[in-house]
């Protein structure tokens, strides 16, 4: 019996072969670029037999420019994201938009299309090692001086034309990233589903702009993939100026709002915008959306904004800012004080930026505060005459209220760098998630009521000495020091700050991680995580129903949850005998489109490429800390915000320099040119 949609064998199968197979015309409707020719039972690509685009080893065939019998679905996926197929694309694209752009001047249609020589591959090549190095624009004439000292032939045999000098670098970095950004777009279209990270960051002069990346993930073989989209500036404004600038961008590089299934802000103020803001907008234009904190930042989990509304903080920040601008540079010979500028080593501290520094999030230097306390207090002490800074701090360190508050610091601030070292692992167990959530939140309740052992131990350490003329008072003293403010109206004011401290950290984290989401995080790991699983087979009978009706509630839209039902008992008996796969593993399988497993199992295959679309990992982490470094470089150089998106495109995402299609580039970078001088012409 032949299959609805597919010709007999006598006619277009690859009928020599011991395995037949037939072309299924369906796949045209699908592969726009596809066309069959029934006389010689061969496939060819439309794109690639127009542009005959040539490969690195200078041949323009390939199996779909010479026609091919390999009638598979798999073939056609590895075609459209091949390299061949993704030029033949571009140089089509820009042809077509230079023919528009002559139309009706014949005396332009002289201009030759560009042919790549070695020496404009020199020239590139060496805007592109300076923005992966990060070398300043203005080197690339010594630089190109320098190779020709050492005798680079490329740019000794030839001139470059007067399009290759070095005031155009920055016309050649954004040819560079247009094909970065062309390879993202087909990538993102490939991908059945769509992670967004959007990363807002305010500079000292208040000016906003958002970095934002996406995770993707590939039919062809389950791989995820993370791109930086751009960094683009935004106007002051609220919630709805950042969704509508992220509306802008999923426009721009075609993700459909069907696609779009998770989206994490990793930003203090987009956090704060959560319910009324950016995800409102965004969940009602995509109705897959889950929002969820960005797992692989983990060093924001304590966001210092979200509680500086607590008074006292802002006063303890001012404190421990004025120690370290005075004693960092300190050169006495105690090791204590040298602990202050490690720390400043060690977390890339710049005290020379105007920026505030949120030192109560920072628990190394909490920590060296804690350390070094008595010696700083002597010192003090010592120049409290001759300095009224000095006598001000002296005074502000010996009150009870500072020195307990440290201790807070230093029973909270471990909890979340511990919590933050567990998103930073690559293969992250998402089935902990939920419980260590839960068991932080319930550990920052429990030091309301119990205190924290750093608490614990200076309360119980401290001596008391009777004081003098005062009746039920007395003087308290920590590590030989007296300390000030120790009357039962403080430590009562010291308790209500505590409370207010600690509830206002846990109300935080559980806003980052909404039982909804630890849910559905939860739900995805217990179907697809093999080693969640019973360890006997007769227990999986009814294991995981609830956390399977739960995912096909939430995304009864793109699967069909009485087919999952049903297949659900086979699924189980086939994941429990694979246990020796990860949960990653597990969804790569699946999702990878020439699986029996993606075959058997549809609706298990789109909950696994939702799943893998997951903005997780140490990958993702590495980005948008190397985002928010060039970011910060790229404007103390006063880099204007575009031509840094593709800096910073190009540092980021750029590949090995013989991994990159050079000649594209130049393609592009010589169109813009000729763009700009035939609008000349024409005016």
């Amino acid at each position: 019996m032949v299959p609805p949609g597919k010709k007999p064998a006598g006619e277009t199968s690859n009928s020599n072969k011991k395995c037949k197979r037939y072309f299924n015309e369906h796949w045209k409707e699908e592969f726009t670029w596809l066309e069959f020719d029934y006389e010689r039972k061969l496939m060819f690509c439309i794109e690639c037999r127009q542009a005959l685009v040539k490969n690195k080893h200078g041949k323009a065939e390939n199996a779909f420019t010479v026609g091919t019998d390999n009638f598979q679905r798999h073939a056609l996926l590895r075609h459209v994201t091949s390299g061949a197929h993704r030029q033949a694309l571009a140089v089509n694209r820009e042809q077509l938009a230079f023919e528009t752009r002559v139309h009706g001047h014949p005396e332009l249609r002289s201009v030759i299309k560009v042919e790549v020589n070695p020496a404009k591959v020199a020239v590139l090549t060496t805007v592109y090692w300076m923005a992966k190095e990060e070398i300043p624009d203005e080197k690339c004439s010594s630089l190109l001086s320098f190779q020709k000292f050492n005798l680079c032939q490329a740019l000794l045999a030839s001139e470059h034309s007067e399009y290759y000098h070095p005031g155009s670098v920055r016309e050649m970095q954004a040819a560079i990233a247009k094909v970065l950004h062309n390879e993202d777009r087909h990538r993102i279209k490939a991908s059945p589903f769509v992670g967004l990270v959007v990363d807002e960051t305010v500079d000292v002069l208040e000016h906003r702009s958002l970095a934002m990346f996406t995770t993707t993930v590939s039919p062809c073989n389950g791989q995820t993939s993370t791109t930086f989209l751009g960094s683009f500036e935004l106007p002051t404004g609220e919630a709805s100026t950042v969704a509508g600038k992220v509306g802008e961008v999923m426009r721009s590089f075609g993700i459909p709002t069907m696609k779009l299934t998770w989206l994490s802000a990793d930003s203090a103020s987009l956090v704060a915008e959560r319910l009324s803001g950016v995800g409102t907008v965004l969940t009602s234009l995509c109705p897959l959306l889950t929002e969820v904190h960005c797992l692989s930042h983990g060093a924001s989990l304590l966001l210092a904004e979200s509680i500086g509304t607590i008074e006292y903080l802002q006063k303890y920040e001012t404190t421990v800012d004025a120690v370290y601008r005075l004693y960092s540079s300190f050169h006495g010979e105690g090791d204590s004080l040298q602990e202050l500028r490690r720390v400043l080593d060690l977390c890339e501290i710049d005290l020379r930026s105007p920026k505030a520094i949120h030192w109560t999030s920072i628990f190394p230097a909490v920590e060296a505060i804690d350390s070094s306390w008595p010696t700083l207090v002597l010192l003090l002490e010592s120049e409290a005459e001759r300095s009224p800074v000095a006598r001000g701090l002296c005074e502000e360190l010996k009150k009870f209220q500072f020195v307990a508050f440290t201790k807070i610091l230093l029973d909270v601030l471990p909890i979340f760098q511990k919590l933050s070292r567990f998103f930073q692992i690559e293969d992250f167990d998402l089935s902990i998630l939920k419980p260590i959530v839960s068991a932080t939140a319930t550990t920052l309740q429990a030091q309301q009521n119990t205190s924290g052992q750093n608490l614990r131990e200076f309360l119980s350490e401290m001596n008391k000495h009777p004081q003098d003329g005062r009746e039920g008072e007395s003087r308290l003293y920590y590590r030989g020091i007296e300390l000030a403010n120790c009357s039962q109206v403080h430590l009562k004011h010291f308790e209500h700050l505590k409370e207010s401290y600690l509830e206002r950290v846990r109300g935080n984290l559980l806003d980052r991680f909404p039982s909804s989401v630890l849910e559905a995080i939860s739900s995805f790991s217990a179907i697809f995580n093999p080693k969640c699983y019973p360890q006997s087979l007769e227990d999986i009978g009814s294991y995981g129903v609830s956390e399977l009706n739960f995912l096909l509630q939430v995304y009864s839209r793109v699967v069909v949850s009485e087919r999952a039902l049903s297949d659900f008992p086979l699924f189980k008996r086939i994941v429990f005998s694979l246990s020796q796969l990860s949960f990653k593993d597990l969804c790569i399988k699946l999702v990878y489109s020439s699986s029996e497993m993606h075959e058997l199992f549809p609706d298990f295959a789109v909950l696994a490429a939702i799943a893998l679309a997951l903005p997780l990992g140490s990958v993702l982490a590495e980005k948008i800390s190397r985002g928010r470094e060039l970011l910060k470089r790229g404007r103390s150089r006063h880099v204007k915000d575009e031509g840094l998106s593709d800096l910073m495109k190009i540092a980021i995402d750029g590949p090995a320099i013989s991994e990159f299609n050079f000649a594209l580039a130049i393609e592009y970078y010589e169109s813009m040119r000729e763009s700009g001088f035939i609008m000349a012409q024409v005016k």
